[in-house]
């Protein structure tokens, strides 16, 4: 299953708080892609095959995946930004009627079986899962042409129940994602409860309250992590909860709402102190949580592998939003159509071949020890537990030379180092703590050097 000796979910690691850690204390750093349909179908006459992209992953030495999931049930522009072919998702949470009307007192077991499913495959691939709970793209349009409301189980014309998620007659359901609708905020818990009931004996499951909701979304968040965390508390076990930036094209999100909040695990903005930016020089991480870093809400699709690894550098948990199939951005930059599905688009390699690289490394490290240390060399990216271990990361801007200030360690360190964008290693024989030295990568491109008291 997904970690050698673990029968337990992730817990917070704790000495180092920015990792989880498994059943036996090992630290576990997480980093993978994700995309928009691991879970629901668009298109039932190509569906996407899951077990290839669990391969996949694999393939890439991945062991984390977001799992998608999306509130409405039709869409086209909502649900790419640029696609104009009309897509059905399917399953969705609630059961239709006769009339294609949600009953909203009725769970759809075919959702929850195949979440399941899902996960179970993923663990055998030794793949953790986040499971996204809600879609803040789809109560409102975020600037977009067609509003994803219109579809949504709990506008008043698409379900039986005469639950209106905008009594307001707004056009859109941003209420949905607040407290303000009690009968709502009951049917939402009911349906939580319900995933909770379906995956709660698996090890490899995180929780997601809502990907990229609007800002009065953050005490509903606040108020769903309590209460997942409240029920389970009285089952077998309990797993991380994450909660994830806020985001509308008015306004960004505050990045402090989620470091303030009851959840385990979060994901910020590009937005940092101190001149820092988590999209281009992401600030040390510190303890507060643990932060999985994803090129979703700094980029949408970007990132490249000096990205990858300067986040690993300085304490984070790489994730990338993957294009995958090409298909599946229809009409975007591939220029593809959903008829292309199968199409994995490659030039997102070097970044998905990154993340599978840092946790080549990561497995090597004693991460229960290393903590961000940019004062202790010229590049600033900088892993270490002074005493017995440095990791430092040398981006191409950097000269090949770099000093690397050894001053706190003491006696003798085996130097070596790792190609970041191949793999390829290289032993560089032995170097004397005590004082700064200086040390010369053997590669032309990003170099890893790794330092590791004898």
């Amino acid at each position: 299953m997904v970690s050698a000796g673990s029968s337990a979910p992730l817990r917070t690691h704790p000495a180092n708080p920015r990792y989880f850690c498994d059943s036996t204390g090992k630290p576990v750093y997480l980093t993978g892609s994700h995309t928009w349909s691991n879970l629901q179908e668009y298109d039932s006459d190509s569906p996407f095959n899951y077990e290839a992209y669990l391969d996949f992953l694999k393939k890439y030495n991945h062991n984390f995946t977001r799992m998608w999931m999306w509130e409405c049930g039709t869409g086209g522009e909502w649900l790419h930004g640029w696609s104009e072919d009309k897509l059905l998702v399917n399953p969705l949470p609630y059961r239709r009627t006769l009339s294609r009307r949600f009953n909203l007192k009725e769970l759809d077991e075919d959702y929850f079986e195949r979440l399941r499913n899902r996960i179970i495959a993923a663990g055998r691939h030794g793949i953790y899962v986040s499971i996204m709970l809600f879609q803040g793209w789809d109560v409102e349009s975020k600037g977009r042409r067609i509003n994803p409301f219109t579809q949504h189980p709990f506008n008043k014309n698409n379900n039986i129940n005469g639950i209106d998620g905008d009594p307001q007659g707004s056009g859109e359901g941003r209420l949905i994602h607040t407290l303000k609708i009690p009968e709502i905020t009951s049917l939402q818990k009911t349906y939580v409860r319900k995933v909770i009931d379906t995956v709660n004996d698996l090890d490899n499951v995180l929780y997601e309250i809502s990907n990229e909701s609007h800002n009065e979304s953050v005490e509903w968040q606040y108020h769903m992590i309590n209460f997942i965390h409240e029920y389970e508390k009285t089952m077998p076990k309990q797993h991380p909860v994450g909660m994830t930036i806020p985001w509308t094209p008015e306004s960004p999100g505050r990045n402090e709402d989620l470091f303030r909040s009851p959840a385990e695990w979060v994901s910020p903005n590009s937005i940092a102190n101190n001149g820092y930016n988590y999209r281009y020089d992401p600030p040390p991480a510190d303890s507060r949580k643990v932060v999985l870093l994803d090129t979703d809400h700094l980029w949408g699709i970007g990132g490249d592998p000096a990205w990858v690894w300067k986040a690993f550098a300085r304490g984070y948990n790489p994730l990338f939003m993957d294009p995958y199939d090409s298909g599946y951005t229809a009409g975007g930059p591939t220029g593809l159509k959903l008829k292309d599905v199968g199409k994995i688009d490659p030039r997102w390699d070097p970044v998905r071949r990154a993340m599978g690289h840092t946790r080549i490394l990561a497995d090597k490290l004693n991460l229960a020890e290393l903590i961000p240390h940019p004062e202790l060399t010229q590049t600033g990216y900088c892993l270490a537990n002074p005493k017995a271990e440095y990791v430092i990361y040398i981006p191409r801007e950097y000269p090949l030379t770099i000093w690397v200030n050894l001053s706190k360690a003491k006696g003798n360190f085996r130097v070596e180092w790792f190609n970041s964008s191949t793999g390829e290693t290289a032993g560089d024989g032995m170097v004397a703590g005590g004082e700064t030295r200086v040390f010369s990568a053997p590669f032309e491109e990003d170099s890893v050097l790794i330092l590791r008291s004898i």
